[in-house]
């Protein structure tokens, strides 16, 4: 049996290739890039002919993957937690349309933000459409779960959402690979309506899954990855760990044995026996689980929980916001710090920053020329690298707060009555979510300048391909952009009169413009002249 060292996102990955995955869909977001990139580099992968490109988006991801398991294989969809919001529609339909081939949705989600704009935990997705949710605590388990996963989503028929966080899907530790299997056979459903969700039939599968729901609870009472030990020395407190916080409660002990009474959950739903158990041994319950208190608040609710205290992040013994740590977990347990030192006045915060190089920077600074005249509180930005436009020497952005909303935001402030009314967007980006909001703009012949920094790649996420490459003004002049206020420039300094007088044209212009500033990523670019470079 090989041992392989894998990130959590890698483990993943090679945990459905061994389990006979035969297509991975997704979009490239932090904390979750690692799972398909891993699969695009797999000589595995490749003679499995397993599909491993990149979609435009999560919504379109998770439809490709829902027609791979129409078809009777297996399929993973990848995403980090604010794409589950791009891809809910599919999502919730999907838990009445059931699976066929084994389905699996892996999000990452993001507690403390370290590269995104909320801390939502995909656990409450996964309650809300009512199916099974995984969290694996270790690496092992990240692989471990995807041939679980597979499993129970093939003999419940059902979707099967594996949540991962940031700490976990980018450390790394040994994992003991199982012996693969083959990928299944092309096959259709025998009810070739269950993916018809028409009232009538849809009627029937919500009661279908309602109806699943005492099974769902009873597989996660039994599961392997739900471990209740009451053998214990204090039962002053009985602790509850979801998915990572097991290991930072186990940091505290070293290799001592832990003496409070533990309930590691990884198996939602909740096993509520197990919990009973616990609270009925304990004086209290302490609730430690990375993100929002989705746990503890369904503890609380239970009718037979009214007496003794439990504590977590709702009573303030762990803090509302931010990841779970060693310290955090030992202040609410009483016990001193773990052992390490404070960082050195001497270490100062290194904020992000654009690449030296990078083409943005030219093209916010030029806009910021053409809009001198005009004032502060003109531009409405977007989800990518540009939006550090905000950080010095550019201070170039006023908004961001989702994928393509820089467009649909401008479009709203022009109709304010705002002008000028800028919207900066990534080329990737575009294509993933800013189309339909240009085509509202079109549509109404909004009074707005849409610029498209076009770098050739999704570098934010480490520069993977996306699906529109080399095809803006196409699609721009196919949605009805007028072709005369179609502009391309190469953002460099010797091009700088072009470019202020570019964006000023179009400002001046009443109707909708798109401006497209283009020039390839530097890191992308020093990649490929690395590859080329003889040694």
């Amino acid at each position: 049996m090989e041992k392989m060292m894998l990130l959590g996102d890698e483990a993943v990955a090679q945990g459905a290739l061994d389990a006979g995955i035969s297509g991975f869909y997704g979009y490239p977001g932090t904390p979750s890039t690692e799972i398909i990139e891993y699969a695009q580099q797999s000589k595995q992968a490749e003679e499995m002919k397993v599909h491993r490109n990149w979609s435009s988006n999560e919504k379109t991801a998770l439809e490709a993957a829902l027609g791979m398991s129409f078809s009777g294989k297996r399929a993973m969809v990848t995403m980090k937690h604010v794409g589950l919001n791009v891809a809910a529609d599919p999502f919730m339909n999907s838990a009445c349309t059931g699976a066929h081939g084994g389905l699996i949705v892996a999000v990452a989600d993001d507690p403390s933000m370290h590269s995104s704009q909320n801390e939502q935990d995909s656990r409450f997705y996964g309650k809300f459409a009512m199916i099974p949710v995984l969290e694996p605590s270790n690496q092992q388990e990240c692989y471990d779960m995807a041939f679980f996963g597979f499993e129970l989503s093939e003999k419940y028929h059902i979707p099967v959402l594996l949540r991962l966080t940031t700490r976990l899907a980018h450390s790394r530790s040994g994992v003991i690979r199982r012996n693969s299997i083959p990928q299944k056979e092309l096959k259709l459903p025998e009810d070739l309506y269950q993916f018809l969700l028409l009232p009538a039939i849809a009627r029937r599968r919500y009661k279908h899954l309602i109806d699943l729901q005492s099974d769902f609870l009873k597989e996660a009472e039994e599961s392997p990855f739900n471990e209740l030990t009451l053998d214990a020395t204090d039962y002053s407190v009985g602790i509850i760990t979801t998915g990572l916080a097991y290991n930072y409660l186990r940091e505290n002990f070293i290799d001592q044995p832990i003496p409070y009474p533990v309930l590691k959950i990884s198996h939602y739903p909740l096993p509520e026996k197990a919990i009973h158990q616990l609270y009925d041994k304990c004086d209290s319950l302490l609730v430690l689980e990375e993100g929002m208190p989705f746990a503890e608040d369904i503890l609380k609710g239970l009718s037979w929980t009214g007496t003794k205290p439990i504590h977590g992040r709702l009573d303030g013994t762990l803090e509302r916001d931010g990841e779970l740590n060693p310290n955090k977990v030992a202040r609410a347990l009483g016990l001193p710090d773990t052992e390490g030192k404070p960082v050195p006045s001497v270490v100062r915060p290194r904020p992000p920053a654009l690449c030296v190089g990078c083409p943005h920077s030219d093209s916010f600074l030029a806009l910021n020329e053409a809009l001198k005249d005009y004032g502060k509180g003109h531009v409405f930005s977007d989800i990518g690298c540009y939006t550090l436009g905000f950080m010095p020497p550019y201070n170039a952005i006023n908004s961001c707060v989702d994928m393509g909303a820089s467009i649909t935001m401008a479009k709203g402030a022009a109709d304010a009555g705002l002008y000028p009314s800028i919207g900066v967007i990534g080329d990737s980006t575009f294509f993933h979510s800013g189309l339909t909001g240009l085509m509202d703009c079109v549509y109404e012949n909004a009074n707005v300048v849409i610029v498209i920094l076009d770098n050739s790649t999704t570098a934010m996420t480490g520069g993977q391909e996306y699906t529109g490459y080399g095809k803006i003004e196409d699609v721009c002049k196919g949605i009805g952009v007028n072709p005369d206020h179609i502009r391309v420039f190469k953002p460099l300094k010797p091009n700088w009169d072009e470019m202020v007088k570019v964006y000023k044209e179009e400002i001046a212009y009443n109707g909708v413009s798109v401006v497209i500033p283009r020039r390839e990523c530097i890191q992308t670019l020093r990649k490929k002249n690395k590859m080329e470079t003889p040694e």
